[in-house]
């Protein structure tokens, strides 16, 4: 196969180049036609800032300094610039990319493999088997890639199809799909966002209507919309200003649902739970206050500091820690009431109200109220009430064929 070597500092136009091409160092090449164009039959060895001013189509390219490209640039197999980086103001297609420094893409990307010493910068769509960045990738357009591991930060500001996110510092994309996510920083979704996995060291934002499995987050996840999830692990705060839908829910801290949060499993929180709407759970156990409008629970409800509600609270077993404070109805099969706790209206067929604890109103089958305790209103049970030493109840206590509902 023929060879053409092209002198340093020159400036050439070239047309069609049968065989490979050496162009020497500070070399401009232009091509002829319209739109202009250089066809070389074989590969392209660029000794360093060399500009092509036109579209370029070759078998390989090759160059160890700085390339740019004004134009279009198809390469049949790879491109690799050592020491350097390249610049296409137009299309780029290849196979495989390796770039040390910077690749600047000024339209779409379209490759099989591209890594990326710095900065990938991509005006247009991007596709990708695998695109690895050691600093930061940039991409308006949509990208579409099977792996993308980025070592500093990313940004997408269109749609993404991506099956594995792997990130060290902060990404933002533009919702989408994303299979796994992997972010040890931040990161954020300015739109709607279809996910399997999420595991973020830092804080996570969520936009629009969000569907997944498995969120787990080091510090702080806010979705400004709904959620749909399978399950949820934060250590610390979690906010989301919709609706919440899932199966399992463990917050180290706090979170607060604008709307209804439905979960088929258990929910647990270290702090506090603030629900505007209803909260449906299987169990619940929170270590601080619940505040829900209702509370519907298949199984048990734990709380360890306050309850507070306009509907009441519902569930098989109810327990109230010690020194709690109860603003709403409970109803349950069995319910405890701590030491020195305060509560209003229960409802329930065994009852036991600790030492020293209030209510307002019990309605129970079998009622055991411990020495010290107060009762303001009425205590009613169907078939036995012990009440212990130095307790007071507004009105003598009655045994009643029904209860109130």
């Amino acid at each position: 196969m023929n060879s053409t070597s092209i002198p340093p500092r020159t400036t050439v136009t070239l047309d069609v180049v049968d065989g490979d091409i050496t162009i020497g160092y500070g070399t401009t090449v232009k091509g002829t036609g319209t739109p202009a164009m250089i066809v070389v039959h074989g590969d392209v060895l660029c000794e360093g800032n060399n500009t092509l001013e036109s579209d370029v189509k070759a078998r390989n390219l090759e160059a160890e300094d700085n390339v740019t490209v004004r134009g279009n640039l198809e390469i049949e197999q790879d491109i690799e610039v050592q020491d350097g980086r390249l610049e296409v103001h137009g299309n780029l297609a290849a196979r495989d990319v390796d770039i040390d420094e910077s690749l600047y893409v000024e339209k779409d990307l379209s490759v099989n493999e591209i890594e990326v010493g710095g900065e990938l910068d991509v005006q247009g769509n991007c596709k990708a088997n695998s695109i690895d960045v050691g600093g930061t990738f940039e991409a308006k357009g949509k990208v579409e890639a099977r792996d993308i591991d980025v070592g500093g930060s990313l940004t997408i500001q269109s749609e993404s199809n991506i099956e594995s996110l792997e990130v060290g510092g902060s990404a933002t994309v533009q919702g989408g799909k994303i299979r796994d996510i992997d972010v040890g920083g931040t990161f954020e979704s300015k739109d709607s966002l279809e996910f399997e996995t999420i595991d973020v060291g830092g804080t996570v934002d969520l936009t629009g209507n969000n569907k997944g499995e498995e969120i787990d987050v080091g510090g702080v996840c806010r979705v400004k919309g709904d959620l749909q999830f399978e399950s949820i692990d934060v250590g610390g705060k979690v906010e989301i200003t919709g609706s919440a839908e899932g199966t399992e829910l463990e917050i180290g801290g706090k979170i607060q649902v604008g709307q209804n949060l439905k979960l088929q499993g258990n929910l647990e929180v270290g702090g506090k739970i603030e629900v505007n709407g209803e909260t449906m759970a299987r169990n619940i156990e929170v270590g601080g206050v619940l505040s829900s409008k209702k509370v519907t629970v298949e199984d048990r409800v734990e709380v360890g500091g306050a309850i507070n509600t306009t509907e009441g609270v519902s569930a098989r077993f109810i327990e109230v820690g010690r020194r709690s404070e109860v603003h709403g109805p409970l109803e349950a099969d069995e319910i405890i009431i701590g030491r020195d706790a305060r509560v209003e209206n229960i409802y329930g067929n065994r009852i036991v109200l600790r030492t020293g604890a209030e209510a307002e109103n019990v309605y129970g089958g079998n009622v055991t109220v411990e020495s010290d305790c107060r009762i303001h209103g009425e205590l009613h049970y169907t078939e036995q009430a012990r009440i212990g030493e130095h307790v007071i109840v507004a009105k003598p206590p009655r045994k009643v064929s029904k209860l109130p509902s």
